[in-house]
Parts: C-alpha cells; sequence; structure tokens
C-alpha cells in the first residue's frame, strides 16, 4: 500500500497536467463542433438540394470513417499542402470535425421532432421560414437535442485519447510516457482510467438530469 501511495504522489503531477490538456482538448472541439454541427444539421434539412447533397456527403463521409484515420491525415497531409499544425491544433481540427457530424444529425433529429404545427402558427402570424426557424424551432429542438448532446460530450472525451497517437500530451499519453519509463503499467493505467472516470462523472450527472427534466416535461404536457 505504502508503494502504492508514493506512485500515485509521483506519478499525479504529469498525470493531472495531462488531465487538464484532455479537458481543454475536449471543451474546445466541442464548442467548435456545435457550431459546425448546427449549420450541417440545418443544411440536412435544407430545401436547397445542393446545399442538402453536400452537407450529407460531409455527414456521410467523417460518420463513415475512423477518427484515428481522421487526426492521423489532418496531422500528416495537413502540412503536405502547406498547412503547419502543432500536435495540440490537429487534435483540435481532427475531433471537431469527427464530432460535428454527430451532433448534425443530432440537432437535425432535434428539428424533425418539432411537431410541424408549430411552424404553420409561425407561419399564420406573419413569419418567414428563416425567422419562424431561429425563433420558435431551434429553441425548442436545441433544448430537445441537450441529452443526447450531453452523451456525444462523454463520447468526445473518452474519444480525446486517440490524440495520444499524434503526440498531444493528454491524459493517455503521459500514461504512456510513464508507464515506458518505469515499466509500472497496472499502476499507471489503473490511474489514467480512474482520471478518465472522475472526468466523466460530472457530464454523466448533467445528462441523467436533462433527461429527468425532458421526461417530466413531456409528461405534464401530456397532461394538460
Amino acid at each position: 500500500m505504502s508503494e502504492l501511495i508514493k506512485d500515485v504522489k509521483m506519478f499525479f503531477p504529469a498525470l493531472l497536467e495531462g488531465a487538464w490538456l484532455t479537458i481543454e482538448l475536449t471543451v474546445i472541439s466541442l464548442i467548435l463542433a456545435l457550431i459546425v454541427g448546427l449549420f450541417i444539421g440545418l443544411g440536412r434539412i435544407s430545401r436547397n438540394r445542393i446545399i442538402y447533397r453536400i452537407c450529407s456527403i460531409y455527414v456521410s463521409i467523417i460518420r463513415g470513417t475512423p477518427l484515428l484515420v481522421q487526426l492521423v491525415y489532418v496531422y500528416f497531409v495537413f502540412p503536405d499542402l502547406g498547412i503547419e499544425l502543432t500536435p495540440f491544433q490537429a487534435g483540435i481540427i481532427g475531433l471537431s470535425i469527427n464530432e460535428s457530424a454527430y451532433l448534425a444529425e443530432i440537432f437535425r433529429a432535434g428539428i424533425k421532432s418539432v411537431p410541424k404545427g408549430q411552424t404553420e402558427a409561425a407561419q399564420s402570424l406573419g413569419m418567414n421560414y428563416s425567422l419562424a426557424m431561429r425563433r420558435i424551432i431551434l429553441p425548442q429542438a436545441i433544448r430537445n437535442a441537450l441529452p443526447p448532446i450531453g452523451n456525444s460530450a462523454i463520447i468526445l472525451l473518452k474519444n480525446s485519447s486517440l490524440a495520444a497517437v499524434i503526440t498531444v500530451g493528454e491524459l493517455m499519453h503521459q500514461g504512456e510516457i510513464i508507464a515506458a519509463a518505469t515499466f509500472k503499467n497496472m499502476e499507471i493505467f489503473t490511474m489514467v482510467a480512474i482520471m478518465y472516470w472522475i472526468l466523466h462523472y460530472p457530464i454523466s450527472l448533467l445528462v441523467d438530469y436533462l433527461e429527468k427534466r425532458g421526461d417530466h416535461q413531456h409528461a405534464s404536457a401530456e397532461r394538460h
């Protein structure tokens, strides 16, 4: 036990530094993915066939290729095109692109879940399609999409460990470095696993809360 405590004290600072970088990587990637995903999701329901096809192809390609391939592609291919990136920047771009495709489908489903009568009511009040979407449809769609967005954020947090492949110094990469230097694989990767669980737990609680609130609101609406 004393040896375990000693290992924790020795390696925890480096792992904590990696955990903080994991948080930064996840938060920045999620923010960018939410922005891109919203526009792609709107494109997926667009009446313009060109916009619809472009957005559909984007989603198909990103969802149809592994995240690991996307990260490696950004990190190694972009410099060949004259775009120099740090590992952290490449990680953000790769994770954001991947996440945006899944969020686009979440937003699309959220918009589709809003009853058509809402749009018809807005148009009867003189609102055009764009105004009705901004003021009536999107607020409800985003509220409906919050629980799956939370679940997607948890997946993104765990997927950020793949950024270790392109040498981003996040939690997993720090664990690999320490384990390779000390050969204490069980101790190090157990600590890494526990820290990932700790990072994910607050998001999981938030998702549970949002799901329960959504169920309560749905039940209240049915009673009325």
